[in-house]
């Protein structure tokens, strides 16, 4: 097992432990005076957690450390732990002011992903191969997805995490028609061949 592999394992493990930590914080801020603790350990765990996707990632590519594993497990921690980020930061407040991701930001995200998944299972019902690519407008959406995360979490800017959440649909939306378009083109160029 690669070393990327491992990190990649290790990020699989802090999803519960950042879920833990946040929703102990949200559910402490009615009750106990300054829980503040709670919160930046799930920061820190969170961050933990976003800065070894960079670093399995820069393993895999530059130390010839990819492997199937690694391949299959990286989306899947990725997922996780932005999925775990957004459903805690909706359905618990992060703050006595009701400071939360917005709900129809969360339906957006599970609902992209839940379109890619379906497209991605199309295509392989056809007996399609699918090498998945990533374009540059997913990596902007994660950036983006973590920019919310982060704007919630930190709490340092005193605008409504609306904004960023605005930013990071737009994102959402054009990585999903970037993802069905090559989606149908793969299809197109079956039918071709």
């Amino acid at each position: 097992m690669t070393l990327a592999t491992k990190i990649t394992i290790l990020r699989l493990f802090l999803v519960p432990l950042f879920a833990t930590l946040a929703i102990a914080y949200s559910l402490k801020l009615d009750w106990v005076e300054n829980p503040e603790t709670l919160r930046w350990a799930a920061l820190s765990v969170f961050s933990i957690a976003a800065l070894s996707d960079w670093l399995d990632g820069w393993l895999a590519r530059n130390c010839n450390q990819a492997s199937e594993l690694g391949a299959f497990l990286d989306p899947i921690a990725d997922k996780l732990l932005v999925f775990s980020a957004i459903m805690v930061l909706t359905f618990f407040k992060w703050d006595n002011d009701g400071w939360a991701i917005p709900i129809w930001f969360a339906a957006l995200v599970i609902l992209r992903d839940c379109l890619i998944l379906i497209g991605i299972k199309i295509l392989y019902t056809k007996h399609i191969k699918v090498k998945i690519k990533p374009h540059w407008t997913g990596k902007a959406c994660t950036v983006s997805l973590f920019l919310v995360i982060g704007w919630v979490m930190l709490k340092a800017i005193p605008f409504s995490p609306i904004y960023p959440c605005i930013v990071a649909a737009f994102f959402l939306l054009w990585s999903a028609a970037e993802y069905l378009r090559q989606g149908l083109a793969i299809l197109k160029q079956s039918k071709t061949t």
